[in-house]
């Protein structure tokens, strides 16, 4: 199989479906495309109904391109992430991972054009991110959340306003951005750097004000990225988490409970914005996000000091401080449902607290004259408890 089969196989991938955000290469499956969250067949001429384990391969193998480095880590590791592009048409991320003794390839559509914080329509806690001049900024959700498309619209908003020199540490590079107002290098790892920690530690010698950390995946990352924060720096990074609450109780089981009142310290008072996504199916087709956003106040650092109580949890904290900018999932979902962009049954599914929203959507379904209830035709027994 030659690149230009691939690339040909590539192109009626995406061009199968609308709204393509995966293609799923896997044996025992034919072509997939992720497609609005679902995966879906594709048709070829000549079909191919189910790829062999030695079809995989060689379209793995060819997505590697023979790359050294990249061939020894499939190999060591049982998996390994390269970017590769489709001249012309598109950029992908690629996970290549082997399972039981197969060879899977899981290509993520990378955006060509930067978005701005406008074109995503935003919460204001994001343009708030993009004003902060020190401190760490986490945008967390689980795989596919949009996290790198929100964090690509902040620097975006730096790159047009400020004139700052920015450092990112990718794995791979997903969105190139050009120079502007402000200075980038965007650095990738594998190719300029071999680990997050390390591209971290040398990045607090190249001068930069403000520093994307693609992913805090261990302890030493997030240490030194608490450091940069404490001298002067923006830090910015993602997390795998449920919401934004759970985010500090993620980065404390890196460590080990004699350091948890060393770490809650540093978090308390570097930590500025903490943001969850989760992409919930529209109506009508494709998916609109909804946020989970903690900001940075008395209450949230007296929480995250000395941990949630009673009265004092992270949930209670950003339904009190509507006015600063923050807000929990459930908002979120009531406010789309609200918009018309969601329905009841979704809102319902993707939220945190169902009591919560289930009251929040009756209150929309009050102000538009529907009924919150399917009970009818009650009437007062006038005859009850008389002889």
């Amino acid at each position: 199989m030659r690149k230009q089969e691939i690339d040909y196989i590539l192109t009626r991938m995406l061009d199968s479906h609308g709204s393509v955000s995966d293609l799923n290469i896997t044996a025992g499956k034919p072509f997939q495309v992720e497609s609005s969250g679902q995966l879906v067949g594709v048709e070829l001429d000549p079909p191919v109904n189910e790829l062999t384990p030695f079809q995989t391969e060689v379209f793995a193998l060819n997505l590697i391109n023979g790359d050294r480095r990249l061939t020894e880590t499939l190999i060591r590791e049982g998996s390994c992430d390269l970017a590769y592009e489709l001249p012309g048409k598109s950029r992908f991320r690629v996970n290549i991972f082997a399972q039981r003794g197969k060879y899977t390839a899981v290509l993520r559509q990378l955006a060509t054009k930067i978005p701005t914080l406008e074109d995503l329509g935003l919460p204001s806690a994001f343009g708030k991110m993009a004003q902060e001049k020190n401190g760490i900024i986490f945008v967390v959700g689980s795989t596919g959340s949009g996290k790198s498309t929100s964090l690509a619209a902040v620097l975006n908003e730096i790159n047009e306003t400020q004139a700052i020199h920015v450092v990112t540490l990718e794995d791979p590079v997903e969105f190139s951005h050009p120079h502007k107002k402000a200075t980038f290098n965007q650095r990738e790892m594998g190719n300029d750097f071999d680990a997050f920690s390390s591209g971290l530690r040398a990045a607090l010698r190249q001068a930069p004000k403000v520093i994307l950390v693609g992913e805090m995946r261990d302890r030493e990352t997030v240490e030194i990225g608490l450091s940069a924060a404490e001298t002067g720096h923006l830090v910015v990074s993602t997390l795998h988490t449920v919401d934004a609450g759970q985010s500090i109780d993620r980065i404390l089981g890196m460590f080990s409970i004699e350091e948890e009142k060393q770490i809650r310290i540093r978090l308390a008072g570097t930590v500025r914005w903490i943001v969850c996504q989760r992409l919930l199916p529209k109506i009508g087709g494709g998916r609109v996000p909804a946020f989970d956003v903690l900001g940075n106040n008395m209450r949230s650092r007296e929480a995250i000091l000395n941990g949630e109580q009673e009265g004092k949890t992270f949930y209670e904290i950003q339904m009190a401080s509507h006015p600063f900018g923050m807000m929990t999932f459930d908002d979120s979902c009531i406010d789309l449902y609200d918009k018309g962009l969601v329905s009841e049954e979704t809102a319902m599914a993707y939220c945190s607290r169902r009591g919560v929203v289930g009251r929040g959507i009756d209150q929309v379904k009050g102000k538009r004259g529907e009924a919150t209830t399917d009970i009818e035709n009650l009437e007062i027994d006038s005859g009850y408890g008389k002889k």
